[in-house]
């Protein structure tokens, strides 16, 4: 009886410390959104994405995201076009953009602990098959086995070659837009 008894505790003790582990491989998000906001005084622009994948390593703090750029979906299906098209994103010549970064302050963010934090962000962004470097502030939520990642980035359409010097779409789409990002991550 003393063994079992004893068999019983040592199983506790490890289920409890594996509960309050923090996730050991990559994690994994399909439920990935990501939304484009233009304003103007003309109109506002709007676009979702939700096919868009992103993974982060706990131990590294590496994380990227991956954007398929046709998946953008819009309102008007004439804004589509334009976002879709050469003069815009060109997304046949470039399908794809793409986060690839580092949470600096991983160490502070703890991923077996119920809470939201603060994460900073640095890595480079590449749209329409320019890069820049970033450096952006985001939140992490954990709750329960869900973590959830939320930011709200600014990007200059310019610094990726997205310039419009007359014409409607000049007048209409903002020179800067807000894209926002919301994960949520399962282990892998």
């Amino acid at each position: 009886m003393k063994k079992v008894s004893f068999l019983l505790s040592t199983l506790t003790i490890i289920l409890v410390l594996f509960a309050f582990t923090p996730p050991v491989g990559r994690l994994v998000s399909s439920k990935t959104h990501i939304k484009f906001f233009s304003h103007t005084s003309v109109e506002d622009i709007q676009a979702n994405n939700y096919a868009s994948v992103s993974t982060i390593a706990p131990t590294t703090g590496d994380v990227v995201f991956s954007v398929p750029m046709q998946s953008f979906e819009f309102e008007k299906a004439l804004m589509q076009k334009h976002f879709n098209g050469e003069d815009f994103l060109d997304t046949k010549q470039f399908p794809k953009a793409k986060l690839k970064g580092k949470i600096t302050n991983i160490a502070k963010i703890n991923l077996g602990k119920d809470g939201t934090y603060q994460a900073n962000v640095e890595g480079e962004l590449t749209i329409k098959g320019v890069t820049k470097p970033i450096k952006e502030k985001g939140t992490v939520t954990v709750k329960g086995n869900k973590i959830e990642v939320q930011s709200t980035i600014s990007v200059i359409l310019a610094d990726y070659g997205i310039t419009f010097v007359k014409g409607k779409p000049a007048s209409n789409i903002a020179k800067t837009v807000e894209v926002t990002v919301h994960a949520e991550y399962q282990s892998e």
